[in-house]
């Protein structure tokens, strides 16, 4: 796992070391640097030590020195396409390092190389014979990278803050980052909050012509098998052995490291089944880490997380915090988000703990977008719940339209509709802005999905997966050193459920049946019988009590008016209907702080 940066059109070595030294928290093991400076080209990274941890040294160069490589991140499947390659005559320096196969297949396939991975990756691979820079990112996001072109320059890496320091980079916010941001608490890529850095997209790919300094993005995969399901025809006993078979493969690969690897171990289904299949194949006991709050049972993990560690005899560690203070540390989670993000914060201090005591944590992120995401899509399936939902939001917006303009996007999950953002942001901050209900809608379209299950799956795999759950998954790890796996997202694993129907992969009722079916024998029957219960802040609670005088200070009359964005009267009036207790609005007044108090601390403007 490592941190990469890098540019090309302009010569500064110093300015390079700076970028590689401002993500030092996700490599503290190694560094290293590559300057090509007749063609001006830079690369560097940022390790931490996992593969092949002598001669892993990046950036690395073929045997040639033709082709240059920067890394993050952990490629599954390696050791089959090294065995793949040295059959076919290629030759290895390195023992087993992920970051040569990757060396070696592009010198065979070239940019087809990417057919091939499985795993969490975002390279930048510097070919001298082209005279281009080509890169991607892994299928479902977990590994970032940031970019910027400007005067005739191109940079990259794969935090915020590095693009940031090169000199002339602007720090301009971006109007339509912060509309998606209102309605989704998190960016969608390719924006970021400042209007002229980028993030690619998960399942991209770019190629940077050099001489000619343009830059081309492709999406090289998608996350749909088709109208026509591959496992159609799978009897329920079939079924069963898929899921099984296919989770426990993905395990086996993920568990790949020279390091030990633990476990983050809530009292979920996801991440128990995780630490049950790593334990049947880890000949000591693996660690795992559950995160508990003394004061607050609706965020304990620890009573179910202790049964699955039990019965597995399991390594176990216990977090116990008192649930606001988790708040203690909020400005260091919001400095190491990099942008501005208002979902979950918890796994800070699993994280937190785990630093110095392992390097690689097993998470059970994807499994809720996999086996169906809290029934997102049951309003578009189910008349009477569709009825509801459009009433809600009759009642809330007072207005019908947003369901006649575009129905599907009206009936996705929104924490800020686009009625109430026009309410809510001063007039200059809503020009050329496409709707977040639009986008929905596009993504929508752009699926050709076969059912709304498969529609909404979709969806949440281009948003709410890699600009929220993994955006935090990854700062949060990095920021303590720590490399976070989530099987669930092993590409075969992930191609094989979705080649299910969603009718098939998907229960009515219970969300994950076939998921518990395959695995029940894995799991303790208290957690078979447990209700999902997400992992929900007391957000309500805190906006009244410790966080309110944040609340009226950073929403207040005044700072909104300083601040320029937001219409002070919209504002107000959404904080006084919160805190005076008429209103339940804790998620949406969430939101405008944590933006708050992202733009506080960033400087930005």
């Amino acid at each position: 796992m490592c941190g990469i940066v890098g540019f090309a059109g302009m010569q500064d070595h110093a300015l390079l070391a700076a970028m590689n030294d401002e993500q030092r928290h996700r490599g503290p093991d190694d560094a290293g640097v590559y300057h090509d400076d007749r063609l001006q080209v830079s690369l560097a990274m940022r390790r931490l030590s996992i593969q092949d941890i002598e001669g892993g040294h990046q950036p690395m160069a073929n045997a040639d020195r033709s082709l240059w490589i920067v890394f993050n991140g952990e490629i599954m499947n390696a050791p089959a396409l090294r065995r793949e390659l040295e059959a076919s005559g290629h030759r290895f320096v390195t023992n087993h390092s992920d970051t040569e196969v990757l060396l070696h297949l592009y010198e065979r396939d070239g940019e087809r190389m990417l057919e091939r991975l499985n795993g969490m990756f975002a390279f930048v691979l510097y070919d001298r014979r082209r005279g281009v820079l080509f890169g991607a990112r892994d299928q479902f996001g977990i590994k970032p990278l940031y970019y910027t072109l400007d005067r005739g320059r191109f940079i990259f890496a794969s935090e915020l803050k590095s693009v940031q320091l090169a000199p002339g980079v602007s720090g301009a916010l971006s109007s339509q980052a912060l509309s998606h941001y209102l309605s989704f608490q998190c960016i969608p890529a390719p924006h970021t909050i400042y209007r002229d850095i980028h993030k690619l997209p998960a399942a991209h790919s770019f190629t940077y012509a050099l001489e000619r300094r343009e830059l081309r993005t492709e999406r090289y995969w998608w996350a749909s098998p088709g109208v026509q399901p591959a496992h159609s025809s799978l009897a329920a006993d079939e079924l069963r052995r898929l899921v099984r078979s296919e989770l426990e493969g993905a395990v086996d690969r993920w568990m790949l490291s020279d390091v030990p690897v633990a476990c983050s171990l809530s009292g979920g289904i996801d991440s128990s089944v995780i630490a049950a299949i790593m334990a049947t194949r880890s000949a000591t006991p693996i660690a795992t880490y559950s995160l508990g709050f003394e004061d607050a049972p609706e965020l304990d993990e620890r009573p179910l997380a202790r049964l699955v560690s039990e019965r597995w005899k399991t390594d176990h560690r216990e977090i116990v915090l008192r649930s606001d203070q988790l708040l203690d540390d909020l400005p260091l989670m919001v400095d190491s988000l990099d942008e501005p993000y208002a979902g979950g914060l918890p796994s800070w201090f699993v994280f937190k703990r785990m630093a110095g005591e392992v390097k690689v944590c097993m998470t059970g992120t994807g499994g809720d977008e996999i086996f169906g995401n809290y029934g997102k899509w049951r309003p578009y399936e189910s008349p009477w719940r569709r009825l509801r939902a459009t009433a809600g939001l009759a009642r809330r917006l007072g207005s019908l339209r947003p369901m006649m303009r575009h129905p599907r996007g009206a009936l996705y999950s929104l924490y800020f509709r686009e009625a109430e953002k026009v309410e809510l942001l001063v007039p200059q901050w809503q020009q050329a802005c496409t709707s977040s209900e639009l986008l929905v809608e596009q993504l929508w379209s752009e699926a050709n999905p076969a059912t709304a299950r498969d529609a909404v799956r979709l969806i949440d795999l281009q948003v709410q997966l890699p600009d929220e759950f993994l955006h935090m998954t990854d700062r949060f790890s990095m920021a303590h050193s720590i490399e976070a796996r989530p099987p669930f997202l092993d590409r075969t694993f992930a191609e094989q459920l979705m080649a299910v129907p969603a009718h098939e992969r998907v229960g009515v009722r219970r969300l994950k049946q076939v998921l518990l079916d395959a695995v029940q024998d894995l799991l303790p029957p208290e957690l078979l019988a447990a209700p999902k219960k997400g992992f929900v802040l007391p957000v309500a609670r805190w906006l009244r009590g410790r966080l309110r005088s944040q609340v009226e200070h950073f929403l207040g009359e005044r700072h909104i008016d300083a601040q320029g964005i937001f219409r002070a009267d919209a504002v107000t009036k959404l904080r006084e209907a919160h805190l005076s207790g008429r209103e339940d609005r804790s998620w949406q007044i969430w939101t405008l702080l944590m933006f708050q108090l992202w733009q506080e601390q960033a400087g930005a403007g």
